[in-house]
């Protein structure tokens, strides 16, 4: 059995049992990894009042942290209250030792001030911070109040929070998230802010009326910790991190407990969409409330694309020819791609001749990249990777009554091609695969589920290194289409690896 990835937690502890190292204990259970501990202080509180904060010193702090690196090496470290510059200091001196070892994800919640609104950090640990922490950390995640403690600035509206995002970021740290629950730019939504010094997004969930808010901040960055661990890239993990948060506002029962703001709850994997943020396109009209609406993205901006004659599109082969077409064709596929890496100066007659046999055997025909000639030439659809999205036409697509399939990468790639509403979403690559290198974003079968189990009932195609004797494993996840290339391509006896799959596939 594989070992459960180790995540420690550099925090206070909360005598209420609603933050701190509790909630942390609690969310690293919640999402599969064994937690452990460094307290920085024993605090005293409840849901109304924080009435003492009793810091450890530096000594007994590294104490700690070096008993955990002799036996219980981290796969991710959350940070939460460091109660005084003192602390803050030792802290970044062991971090920096530790990065001599091995390089670990640092998550920072730069914890300042309670629920209750109590004040929780000596006057100058700000600077100490700033100056010492804050580049050893690879995602700093601070609510409206710490994002002025720390950028010095007043935040207000979007524009603000983006401007003191970036100078942060600019100190040093490779990313920033700024939590939206103490504010709403627009009602009703509440907005999480991702800024990685190349690329921002807007996380929207919807509020939720709730009293159990405490410990929010630290279930989220715990939660992203618990993913970085898991080995999610860092998008992947603010979104389960802002889901697990989203799934226990909502199903979470703290109310009852203590007579001030309540624990939010621990629920488990977030396993349903309704908890998991919308990621804000810039096409969007109401991306002009969050002031990052692009004219040019809307004029070509399109959702809601025809679906398919069947949520299942079973075996769905990925070839580089129309012979390619025409023989699998003859074998009774009916989902295929079009995929022409090098294209020449014959590349319109070639996808003539594809939707020609498209038209004959009733395909659903995807053509790869080339949307414009898909268009010209009348296709069943087209299918266009990530990249694509920002300069294709999609208006143009969905006017000429083309279905759009849409690459995915992991969660976050998934939920931002899901607001297009395609006709169906590709999630890969599942397994390395031969015909390109795409180890950086490798899924596996485990994450495949998780995935799939957010949209039980939409078109979903899993990509990349399947063959025979992975495939009842991936079909098991629950996707209704699998796409294979050299599998049946290179496959010793086509028509039989055809016959294989689609025992296993109903399309």
């Amino acid at each position: 059995m594989q070992n459960k990835p180790i995540v420690w937690s550099i925090a206070g502890s909360d005598s209420g049992g609603g933050a701190g190292i509790q909630a942390d204990l609690l969310t690293f259970a919640d999402l599969g990894c064994h937690g452990c501990t460094a307290i920085t202080a024993n605090t005293a509180q409840n849901t109304r009042e924080v009435a003492a904060i009793n810091a450890v010193s530096p000594e007994i702090l590294l104490s700690q942290l070096q008993a955990l690196q002799r036996d219980l090496f981290p796969s991710a470290i959350k940070i939460g209250l460091l109660a005084n510059g003192e602390q803050v200091a030792a802290v970044a001196k062991f971090l920096r030792g530790l990065r001599q070892v091995k390089k670990v994800p640092v998550v920072y919640d730069p914890v300042a001030v309670a629920t209750s609104g109590a004040a929780l950090t000596e006057g100058s640990t700000g600077e100490v911070v700033l100056r010492e922490l804050l580049p050893l950390c690879d995602l700093i995640t601070p609510n409206l109040h710490e994002l002025e403690w720390l950028a010095g600035t007043p935040v207000g509206g979007a524009e603000q929070i983006a401007a003191a995002a970036r100078q942060l970021q600019s100190r040093g740290c490779a990313a920033v998230l700024v939590t939206g629950g103490h504010s709403e730019i627009v009602s009703g939504e509440i907005a999480d802010l991702l800024w990685d010094g190349e690329r921002m997004d807007w996380l929207i969930g919807r509020k939720i009326a709730t009293g159990s808010t405490h410990g929010t901040g630290c279930t989220l960055s715990s939660a992203i910790a618990a993913s970085l661990a898991l080995g999610y890239p860092l998008r992947d993990a603010c979104v389960v991190a802002k889901a697990t948060v989203q799934r226990g506002l909502r199903l979470g029962n703290g109310e009852n407990i203590g007579d001030g703001s309540g624990p939010v709850g621990h629920c488990g994997w977030p396993g349903e969409l309704e908890d998991f943020p919308q990621v804000l396109l810039p096409a969007e009209e109401r991306a002009k409330k969050y002031g990052c609406y692009s004219e040019e993205a809307n004029a070509r901006f399109a959702q809601g694309f025809p679906q398919p004659d069947s949520n299942r599109l079973g075996l769905y082969p990925v070839v580089d020819s129309t012979d390619w077409l025409e023989r699998l064709a003859k074998l009774g596929v009916r989902t295929l791609q079009l995929r022409i890496k090098n294209p020449d100066t014959g590349l319109r007659a070639e996808i003539e001749r594809a939707v020609a046999i498209g038209r004959e055997y009733d395909l659903r025909l995807f053509i790869n990249d080339h949307w414009q000639p898909a268009i010209d030439c009348g296709a069943y659809g087209v299918h266009l990777g990530q990249e694509d999205l920002q300069t294709a036409d999609l208006a143009a697509i969905k006017n000429a009554g083309l279905k759009l399939g849409i690459s995915t990468h992991g969660f976050y790639e998934l939920l931002r091609a899901h607001r297009y509403r395609p006709s169906y979403l590709a999630i890969g690559a599942i397994f390395a695969t031969s015909t390109k290198d795409m180890s950086g974003q490798l899924q596996g079968v485990d994450k495949l589920a998780r995935m799939a189990a957010l949209l039980p009932d939409y078109p979903l195609v899993a990509i990349g290194g399947i063959n025979l004797q992975r495939a009842p494993e991936v079909a098991a996840t629950g996707v209704g289409s699998i796409a294979v290339v050299t599998a049946v391509t290179q496959a010793a006896d086509c028509a039989q690896a055809v016959c294989q799959f689609q025992d296993l596939l109903v399309g």
